[in-house]
């Protein structure tokens, strides 16, 4: 069977974004940059262009309008994020807004990483398509570990959404190795930001008992 006929649908990819600026819209207004509906505006306008590019095969265009994308949702939780922990001290958020806050965050953290990693791994999913395009991933998947290697299998975002959500879980890629640097340094960052807001909910717990 061929690369073009094991051709990747972006839509799982594209409701990711759509999805993980909509849960970032259920943080209080005072956690969130600008108007919590911002975002989701930004990324549901975003994406008409993306689609339409993708559907033609702009790749070029889909991948620039795709990061931009991720860069502002990236932007958005990182802020909130901060926000989040300059107020835990100051009690602004009453126990259930903060628990809605903690888990939007952590649940935006998994997309997003999911993102990143689907968009950045060997290129992309058009060159992770291409002969040996796998042969550039920065992750080693257990598909790829096997002693018959099928030479079709490319990871879809599916694949990319579990590692960072076990990432996210277990603060570690459990059966996928990661090889290169900027896999290490990501999952590390995305390691961080997870226990960060586990830490947080879990000293205000204390704090509130």
């Amino acid at each position: 069977m061929s690369r073009k006929g094991l051709r990747e649908p972006r839509w799982p990819a594209f409701l990711g974004m759509l999805t993980a600026s909509g849960v970032y819209w259920a943080l209080p207004e005072p956690l969130s940059v600008g108007p919590s509906w911002l975002l989701l505006a930004v990324i549901f306008v975003l994406l008409i262009p993306i689609v339409i590019s993708a559907r033609r095969g702009d790749h070029q265009v889909t991948r620039v309008l795709t990061l931009i994308g991720n860069v502002a949702i990236t932007v958005a939780m990182i802020a909130s994020l901060v926000l989040l922990v300059q107020g835990i001290p100051k009690h602004l958020e009453s126990p259930p807004a903060l628990l809605r806050s903690a888990v939007s965050l952590w649940l935006t953290n998994i997309l997003i990483s999911a993102l990143w990693y689907w968009k950045l791994d060997a290129g992309g999913p058009v060159l992770r398509e291409m002969p040996n395009g796998m042969s550039k991933s920065a992750f080693l998947f257990p598909q790829m570990a096997r002693e018959k290697v099928d030479p079709c299998w490319v990871p879809n975002f599916v694949d990319y959404l579990f590692l960072a959500f076990n990432t996210s879980t277990a603060f570690s890629p459990t059966d996928t190795a990661v090889i290169s640097k900027w896999a290490k340094l990501a999952t590390m960052l995305q390691s961080l930001i997870s226990l960060t807001i586990i830490a947080l909910l879990a000293a205000r717990a204390v704090n509130i008992l």
